[in-house]
């Protein structure tokens, strides 16, 4: 890992990335190296979380809209392809997302009449 201060402006920087100072009792001073590794491994864990949270909505989501067909996919009932392709896309809706704007990008596909 690359880390540095800048005696200036007391800004930390960690793998490219700057922290800004702390005030601590009056003085400015700036973040030691394992203040910024554990800000950095907060954020990494919180956007995991953001990210889960989010594809649990869409999952939410998709799932109700597969529950309102799910009585065409009976064997008594005869479904047609472009049903049959609807709910294929539903299911699929989450492959491949691997951040929050992925996510929030998804554009369910249209129900046919």
């Amino acid at each position: 890992m690359a880390f540095s201060i800048n005696e200036k402006t007391l800004v930390a920087t960690l793998d490219g990335v700057d922290y800004p100072s702390k005030v601590l009792n009056g003085t400015r001073l700036s973040l030691t190296e394992e203040e910024c590794i554990a800000i950095k491994n907060a954020k990494i864990a919180s956007d995991e979380t953001l990210f889960e949270r989010t594809l649990e909505n869409l999952r939410r989501t998709r799932n109700e809209l597969l529950a309102e067909t799910d009585w065409m996919a009976n064997s008594d009932v005869t479904i047609s392809d472009a049903m049959r392709t609807y709910r294929q896309e539903l299911r699929d809706i989450t492959n491949g997302l691997t951040t929050v704007e992925d996510v929030n990008a998804v554009t369910f596909p249209t129900k046919p009449e």
